[in-house]
């Protein structure tokens, strides 16, 4: 199966794992200034990077006509192609929307002949042909073939006893800048970044497991880092329990379209 997955994220790079690991061949499309934080464990990196290698699988930036070439050899190619126009003449088996906006973005059930996304903003028999849920708990990885996913709460998920303690938001309009890197270990009080001459401070012990790249614009509030309280710089280089359960989710939806 040939699949087009819009978003490079943390949530889309671990459904590419699974797809890729399935025997499927994947594309990512992405946009030209991603945002990603977890940054160790996304195929956007790629579009910063000009390559990047997750789990032992490389993606690599790439123009639509390189696409059959790498594939060929064994790397996704990530697209700089925010709409998807690709689809057009790649004429994918399935698309996947995974860009995780909480809204549609312009994914339609007529993009191929399995439509499946990730998270609220879409419903099933509307907008695609499945939606996997997103959100921790009881329903995590579960496909709906009809009706939409549970509406976002704005509350990020329970890791390690700690929510919303764990994002780290940038403090000013501006450009980021980091102050620490991805897998240190950070305490409450430490300085991740900053924005404008303003420091974005951690307020929880832990590892910094997600952190947005020098240079990239943000607005005030913007979620900008990420600390895990469980302390192991190994998740950094990983994909999350969540990402692959999602993956999960995604895998089974196809091959059940199929």
């Amino acid at each position: 199966m040939f699949v087009v997955i819009r978003g490079g994220g943390d949530l889309a790079t671990g459904t590419a794992l699974r797809l890729y690991r399935a025997r499927m061949r994947v594309v990512v499309c992405e946009v030209a200034e991603p945002t990603s934080i977890r940054r160790t464990v996304c195929f956007s990196e790629a579009v910063r990077l000009g390559e990047t290698t997750v789990e032992g699988v490389t993606a690599r930036r790439a123009a639509a006509e390189e696409v059959p070439a790498l594939l060929e050899r064994g790397i996704i190619p990530v697209l700089v192609d925010p709409e998807a126009a690709c689809i057009r003449t790649l004429k994918p088996d399935a698309v996947v929307d995974a860009i995780l906006a909480k809204r549609n973005l312009g994914t339609t059930m007529d993009m191929a002949p399995a439509v499946v996304a990730a998270g609220p903003g879409f419903t099933a028999g509307v907008d695609c042909h499945a939606v996997v849920e997103t959100m921790r708990g009881h329903y995590l990885g579960r496909v709906i073939y009809s009706g939409s996913a549970l509406p976002n709460t704005n509350i990020p998920g329970l890791i390690g006893g700690y929510a919303g303690e764990r994002v780290l938001r940038a403090p000013a309009d501006g450009i980021f800048q980091g102050a620490k890197q991805i897998g240190d270990q950070v305490k409450s009080g430490d300085i991740a970044g900053y924005v404008a001459g303003q420091p974005m401070v951690c307020t929880i012990d832990g590892v910094l497991r997600g952190l947005l790249a020098d240079g990239v614009p943000v607005t005030k509030g913007m979620k900008s880092g990420d600390v895990d309280p469980r302390c192991e710089p190994d998740h950094c280089a990983c994909a999350s329990d969540k990402a692959l359960a999602v993956g999960g989710g995604v895998l089974e939806a196809l091959l059940h379209l199929a």
